[in-house]
């Protein structure tokens, strides 16, 4: 949530960077002086007495109330968040997921019509495409990186444009600022999920995106924890759009995994900055097997959209990446499957698992993970082939990472 009239928060000096906001913003320590942040696991606050508790519960007065919508740790993270984002204010929620449904939940109602990538996060997909057209809501899916195709896809009753950039799996970028433009000419928002970058690499709101969409769960964790979402936006929205939508449906974040995040925070410029050097490096090796077929990856001068990642993403690549084995040509889809799943089965170091940002690397076969509910037509609209292999690499010995792919790779047969 943004800043409450009558609940303090740190006192720092104006200007500081992200790395000390990432360690200092929040709330002030209480009486007893703790260094590191409170956790308040309690359901509910005490008043005075009826006339004040009738007073705050009518927003009257600034206060805790109840952590469903109102809780010390969970503000620590969303002032701090807010503060990396560059944000007005910021609302946490229960997932990534949530955090997507309580934005178009708040902002848009039936009639209305989305434009979506056709590239984003298998789940977004069916959350836009299907769950929200049973009550009015439309969406229209179009390339990431065609920003023609997004123009041509506005409606008089277009309301938003979600992007994710880069996006799950393929890391295919969109030009965030041109998409802002198309955005505003109609008189809709802009919201960009920034789930694999991070504020650490990537500040959309600087760039005229409108609200800023994170999937705690990844980066902003870092070790693979706790489930966790936020939104980051203007005041004025997720106060009087989001917070009440919240005290309602109530899919909030809890104080415990609040507090996990904004530890987190704390080793975020550091943890992003080591896992795009080894992602690069990784990317670097594997595009020279021969067994690759391609690699993505926006820190490669190979990737489509390289220059304007570099633009974006401070510099750096991020630290996920996506390659196709060799298969598809030789025998179809079927093959294809067959060698990624060998090479997925013969790691020893990564995990097996479709979760990313953690400082463990992980390995996934996407199209029968994280897109595996999409329709195969929707899969390869998206650019998905069961060849398509993606590793979020973590803070392993690239060395290491190199002889586990290595080791299945080597060994493909048809």
């Amino acid at each position: 949530m943004s800043d409450k009239p009558g609940i303090p928060r740190v006192d720092l000096p104006p200007g500081v960077h992200l790395d000390t906001l990432a360690v200092r913003e929040g709330l002030p320590a209480t009486p007893w002086g703790e260094n590191s942040e409170a956790l308040f696991l309690t359901s509910s606050f005490v008043h005075p007495d009826a006339a004040t508790a009738a007073a705050r519960f009518a927003n009257e007065e600034e206060a805790f109330v109840y952590t469903r919508f109102t809780n010390p740790t969970t503000m620590m993270m969303e002032r701090r968040l807010a503060a990396l984002e560059g944000a007005e204010a910021c609302i946490a929620t229960a997932s990534g997921m949530s955090a997507i449904l309580l934005l178009v939940m708040g902002l848009l109602k039936a009639g209305d019509h989305v434009i979506c990538s056709q590239s984003v996060f298998g789940s977004t997909i069916k959350l836009l495409g299907g769950e929200m057209a049973k009550f009015g809501v439309e969406t229209t899916f179009v390339s990431q990186t065609d920003v023609a195709q997004w123009r041509a896809a506005l409606r008089p009753n277009t309301r938003l444009l979600f992007a994710e950039t880069p996006t799950n799996p393929l890391t295919e970028v969109c030009d965030i600022a041109a998409l802002a433009g198309i955005a505003h000419g109609a008189g809709a928002w802009l919201a960009v999920d920034n789930c694999f970058c991070s504020p650490a690499l990537q500040q959309p709101l600087q760039l005229g995106a409108d609200f800023v969409i994170h999937s705690g769960t990844k980066y902003l964790d870092g070790q693979g924890r706790v489930i966790a979402g936020a939104v980051c936006g203007p005041q004025a929205e997720i106060e009087g759009k989001l917070v009440p939508l919240m005290r309602s449906a109530g899919m909030c974040l809890s104080p415990f995994n609040a507090w996990v995040v904004l530890k987190g925070l704390e080793t975020l410029s550091i943890r992003m900055r080591a896992q795009s050097e080894r992602a690069l490096a990784l990317a670097q090796w594997l595009q020279t097997h021969p067994q690759v077929e391609r690699v993505y990856y926006p820190g490669l001068a190979s990737h489509p959209q390289h220059e304007l990642a570099m633009r974006q993403q401070n510099g750096q690549g991020g630290a996920v990446l996506s390659f196709i084995v060799k298969g598809q040509a030789q025998g179809g889809p079927e093959l294809a499957r067959r060698h990624a799943f060998h090479v997925i089965d013969s790691t020893r170091i990564c995990s097996i698992t479709a979760n990313l940002g953690d400082t463990k690397t992980t390995i996934t076969h996407p199209s029968s993970t994280s897109h595996g509910r999409l329709s195969e037509d929707q899969r390869l609209a998206a650019g998905i082939t069961q060849g398509l292999i993606r590793v979020a690499v973590g803070l392993d010995d690239v060395q290491d990472l190199q002889a586990d792919l290595q080791r299945g790779l080597d060994t493909l047969t048809t």
